[in-house]
């Protein structure tokens, strides 16, 4: 009989904890589909689909969307938010483009253009105010890179990290432009389709997680320390809950799936904590408060990419038709 009540009590409790982590929509309706988002203290922005970008000054409340003159036909699929008033917006087809705006999107200048007709550039990374990478599916079987060293000013091609080179089939996924990661001067990248791998300095290792089509594999990278927690699965499957996150704790080398996995396909994955992630794709946002090993819905809301500001544990989430959701942890 005690050992009953515990497990009615243990089912009531998870429920409680679950349901307590509530989603805000703080903005939905424009005609774009957003997977790039970042912050800088209480300024977030937003890139997406047919030339939109968004901001918010005010910790969400309020937002400012734009069509870029000029580009409107573009897919921003990531922003880099370097200050309150700086950020690059990436455009990933052939002409891709990167844009920098100095004053609060009020201008755009064009950084970097690549005519390259197999060119499909997927999503950037900064290790500081001044270096930056951005990398693009294979070209002529080499992986593509191109690196700035002056805030995004200007770009070149590099191979300076000894990538080793993507195998047939394998590529990188513009979800939500987290699938290049710099930790702690350590730079990551996961690919997908034929081969899903973890590509670090010199060396790429293989990926227990979905993989072997075109539409499966590694979307989204988050790291804490030695955490390592990978997102991923099937976007053609999204229901498809087999092989969509893995995390290890030991910085790569060895790898763990969870016991209890997420609703789904998921695109991005990110830390509030050591113990707290947040994980989210195309049916729903997740969170697990046990560092992986089991994962709970938040909500079916559909969400491509998130950026998470540790300090004040908030959560920001950008999705479908111009939707920006928020979660705050910090109660």
């Amino acid at each position: 009989m005690i050992q009953q009540l515990m497990i009615v009590f243990a089912l009531i409790f998870s429920a409680y904890s679950t349901k307590s982590q509530t989603l805000k929509i703080l903005s939905q309706g424009t005609p774009t589909n957003p997977r790039g988002i970042g912050i800088y203290k209480n300024v977030i922005w937003v890139s997406g689909s047919s030339g939109y970008v968004a901001r918010s000054a005010d910790n969400g409340a309020t937002w400012q969307w734009q069509q870029v003159p000029g580009y409107e036909k573009n897919d921003f699929r990531d922003i880099q938010v370097l200050d309150e008033n700086t950020a690059l917006i990436l455009s990933i087809a052939s002409p891709a483009y990167i844009l920098k705006t100095k004053d609060a999107g009020r201008s755009w200048k064009k950084v970097y253009e690549n005519k390259e007709a197999a060119l499909f550039l997927d999503a950037m990374a900064f290790s500081d105010g001044k270096h930056g990478y951005v990398i693009g599916d294979p070209i002529n079987k080499h992986l593509f890179m191109a690196g700035t060293n002056n805030a995004g000013d200007s770009w070149q091609e590099t191979n300076r990290f000894h990538f080793p080179e993507p195998q047939k089939g394998e590529a990188f996924f513009a979800a939500s432009g987290t699938n290049i990661v710099v930790e702690d001067s350590r730079l990551f990248l996961a690919s997908g389709g034929a081969q899903s791998r973890l590509f670090t300095i010199g060396k790429a290792i293989k990926l227990p997680i979905a993989q072997g089509t075109a539409t499966s594999g590694a979307n989204g990278i988050g790291i804490l320390n030695n955490k390592i927690m990978i997102a991923g699965g099937d976007f053609s499957q999204p229901a498809k809950k087999d092989s969509v996150l893995i995390y290890s704790n030991d910085a790569g080398l060895t790898w763990n799936a969870p016991q209890a996995a997420p609703g789904g396909y998921r695109s991005a994955v990110g830390a509030v904590d050591e113990n707290t992630w947040i994980t989210c794709g195309l049916t729903g946002v997740d969170i697990s408060k046990d560092g992986g090993k089991t994962w709970q819905l938040v909500c079916p809301e559909s969400f491509n990419a998130l950026c998470i500001d540790r300090s004040r544990r908030i959560v920001f989430l950008a999705g479908p038709k111009g939707k920006i959701g928020r979660i705050d942890l910090a109660n």
